[in-house]
C-alpha cells in the first residue's frame, strides 16, 4: 500500500511540474515569403542600428542585444551562413519586446473540512465524525505578467523585402530576458527554420 501510494505522489508531482513548465515554454511561430527559396541565401550582416541625431547614447539595451545577437549568429552559423561586412545576401534584424499583461486565472474553492462529535444516547458514548472539505465553486481573477517576445527578421539585401520572420514569446519572472532564455527562444525559432 505504501508503494502504491509513493508511486502515485511521484506521478502527481510529475504532471505538476510538467503543468508548471508548459506555462513557461516559449511559443515560436514562423511566417515565410513562399516565392522566396531560402537555400539561395548564404551570406548575412546585421541591420545597423541608427539614433536619432542628437540623441544621448542609450546603452541599457546593449546586453540584451548581443546576447540576441549572439544567440541568432549561432543558429546561422550552424546553417552554413556567413557573416560579411560588405554586400550581404541577407540583413538581419532582431528586436526583443517585453510588455505587461493582464492573465486570466481560476483557482478552485472548497469548504473547511472539520470534526463532529455526536453523543449517541443509545450506547451512551461520543462518536466523532470527519468531514472532507467541498468544492464549493471557483474564483475567478487577473494578475498582471509580463511577456516577452523575441523576434528574427531576415531581409533580403537588394529587394529590401522581408523573406522570412520568427518570433517567440514565454511568460517571464523578471523584468527582462536573461541569456539563458534568449538563448532557448531563439533555438524554438530556428527548430522551425528549414532553409528551403
Amino acid at each position: 500500500m505504501i508503494r502504491k501510494s509513493a508511486s502515485w505522489r511521484l506521478c502527481s508531482f510529475s504532471v505538476a511540474v510538467a503543468i508548471l513548465l508548459s506555462g513557461c515554454a516559449e511559443t515560436a511561430h514562423v511566417i515565410k515569403d513562399n516565392s522566396v527559396v531560402m537555400a539561395r541565401y548564404k551570406t548575412y550582416a546585421w541591420v545597423p542600428r541608427e539614433a536619432p541625431k542628437d540623441a544621448k547614447p542609450d546603452h541599457s539595451n546593449e546586453l540584451v542585444e548581443k546576447n540576441i545577437r549572439d544567440a541568432v549568429g549561432e543558429q546561422l552559423n550552424k546553417r552554413g551562413y556567413v557573416q560579411t561586412a560588405s554586400n550581404p545576401d541577407l540583413w538581419i534584424s532582431t528586436d526583443m519586446l517585453v510588455e505587461k499583461n493582464n492573465e486570466r486565472r481560476t483557482d478552485a474553492r472548497y469548504s473547511e473540512s472539520f470534526y463532529r462529535t455526536y453523543y449517541n444516547p443509545n450506547t451512551g458514548r461520543y462518536i466523532t465524525y470527519y468531514f472532507p472539505s467541498q468544492l464549493e465553486g471557483y474564483d475567478n481573477y487577473s494578475v498582471s505578467v509580463r511577456k516577452g517576445t523575441v523576434t528574427v527578421t531576415f531581409i533580403d539585401a537588394k529587394t529590401e523585402k522581408a523573406v522570412w520572420q520568427g518570433w517567440a514569446s514565454k511568460r517571464l519572472e523578471s523584468s527582462t530576458m536573461d541569456s539563458d532564455e534568449i538563448f532557448q527562444d531563439v533555438r524554438s525559432i530556428f527548430n522551425k527554420f528549414d532553409g528551403n
